[in-house]
């Protein structure tokens, strides 16, 4: 299903102008309506056209997020939360106009509770700033999308990365959250306790939920004690499968991997070239293994033995944590490296997730539809919990090239689904995905439904994102 296909929400140019003018009185210069910063609070990564919103809010406070939500609430308006606009489905996008709320000035770090391995913070404050400020803690928050997220918007959008096969996702690390909702009241979730069994889980709801039930304005977030000892490297395989079958093995025999990454050879060009490695040109994982001194080593060692076992290696691990910065600085650039491999062309980033026994044969069936489509589109994975990205590189002005890499997101997408898997496993649903929604949940979508109707009755709370047009009820 093309994108155009999906999203359609009417614009209420009566409200927009009303509300416009009502936070342009309270937030005064905070409140801008200049085009480029308009189109800068849309602005997407991926081949997802722009949609503006009318005006974006600078808030500083959970009570000015509040004033925002009820004068949008009163005059039928969207409202849009966006932190700092590293999503890659379309989330920040404004369909049908609004109020973008941007709450990166909202990035105080309010408390750190050292003993129980926790904090709380606004939304605005990003995933480099916080581990900046935890360094003479002895403490880190482990969750590493990449890109240096907001964590209110990591949150939102349920983000993972390269540590989740250790430490898990967003939503197995938020505690508890504040957000703002559809009628401009506040709701705190939870407490700090690890857990608990009273009533519904309203983070677990909220996490996730990519703004289109609240916005998130404070978090408690789960600490991790910074390793004794950090070991990493990198291994080549002659295939693709033979790497995924690695990974499975690795998984199944219980070795504690912090990160374990798949690269295909075309991936594994582009990051040599960038970011000038010294590798084989060949499929390769990028591993990293936390704990003490002798069991990083014994864990790196077993994995050896694991790689040589399916055609790999030698793996060549270290230590040294400025050799592991430079492995990991050139992962974490591999989309940049990606743009390389064709100039000029922007790419589409897809990603998907399946059961680890099924990764080898979706990333091997993934590589041949590249093939027999013609495409350039690097393959990267955190291969450790199944989940795959691919970067299909085209030019977004040439309606066949689209249309093509559409169907192949879109076979894709229904190969994971088949699987038992999922459409997306971290990217999350927004605009670009909404389409595949129904064939993972079925009438769980209706569900979803209700819930969205529930909590936001005039749908003003990130409309036109996650369900599908059809699915958001009418005002």
């Amino acid at each position: 299903m093309a994108l155009s296909d999906l999203v359609s929400v009417e614009r209420n140019e009566e409200g927009i102008a009303a509300v416009l003018g009502i936070l342009k009185l309270q937030l005064d210069e905070r409140f801008q309506t200049g085009q480029a910063i308009r189109e800068q609070h849309a602005h997407t990564t991926t081949y997802i056209p722009t949609q503006a919103p009318d005006g974006v809010a600078f808030c500083e406070t959970t009570e000015e997020v509040q004033a925002v939500v009820r004068a949008c609430a009163a005059h039928h308006v969207p409202v849009i939360a966006f932190g700092v606009g590293t999503s890659l489905e379309g989330h920040v996008n404004a369909p049908g106009g609004g109020i973008s709320v941007d709450l990166s000035r909202m990035n105080r770090i309010l408390a750190v509770n050292a003993e129980d391995l926790d904090c709380r913070i606004e939304p605005g404050v990003t995933r480099e700033q916080l581990n900046q400020y935890l360094r003479d803690t002895g403490l880190f928050f482990p969750i590493d999308p990449g890109a240096n997220a907001t964590l209110g918007g990591m949150a939102a959008t349920r983000a993972s990365g390269t540590n989740a096969v250790r430490y898990g996702t967003m939503r197995e690390n938020v505690l508890s959250l504040t957000a703002v909702m559809a009628d401009g009241e506040a709701v705190t979730t939870g407490k700090r306790a690890r857990k608990s069994s009273a009533g519904y889980d309203l983070t677990r709801l909220l996490v996730g939920s990519e703004g289109t039930l609240g916005i998130i304005t404070e978090l408690t977030l789960k600490l991790q004690g910074i390793p004794q000892a950090i070991s990493g490297g990198v291994c080549p395989f002659p295939t693709l499968e033979a790497a995924s079958r690695a990974v499975i093995q690795t998984i199944q025999m219980g070795i504690p991997v912090a990160r374990i990454e798949l690269v295909n050879a075309l991936q594994m060009r582009a990051m040599k070239a960038y970011s000038k490695l010294d590798y084989p040109e060949s499929p390769c994982l990028f591993l990293e293994f936390h704990g003490s001194d002798a069991g990083v080593a014994e864990q790196a060692e077993t994995f050896g033995m694991i790689a040589e076992e399916n055609g790999g290696g030698p793996f060549l691990w270290t230590t040294v944590a400025e050799e592991r910065t430079k492995l990991w600085k050139a992962r974490h650039d591999a989309y940049w490296a990606s743009l390389t491999l064709r100039p000029g062309a922007k790419g589409l980033s897809t990603d998907v997730c399946v059961p680890i026994s099924r990764l080898a044969e979706c990333v091997a069936a993934t590589e041949a539809d590249i093939a027999e489509m013609g495409l350039i589109a690097p393959i990267v994975g955190h291969a450790g919990d199944g989940n795959f990205h691919v970067l299909a590189l085209m030019n977004p002005n040439d309606a066949g090239e689209v249309a093509l890499v559409e169907r192949f997101v879109a076979r894709l997408n229904v190969r994971a689904i088949a699987m038992e898997g999922t459409c997306t496993g971290e990217h999350g649903i927004g605009q670009g995905k909404a389409g595949f929604l129904r064939a993972e949940h079925g009438r769980g979508v209706d569900v979803m439904r209700q819930i969205k109707h529930a909590l936001d009755p005039l749908n003003i709370m990130n409309p036109g994102k996650i369900l599908p047009a059809s699915a958001n009820p009418p005002h």
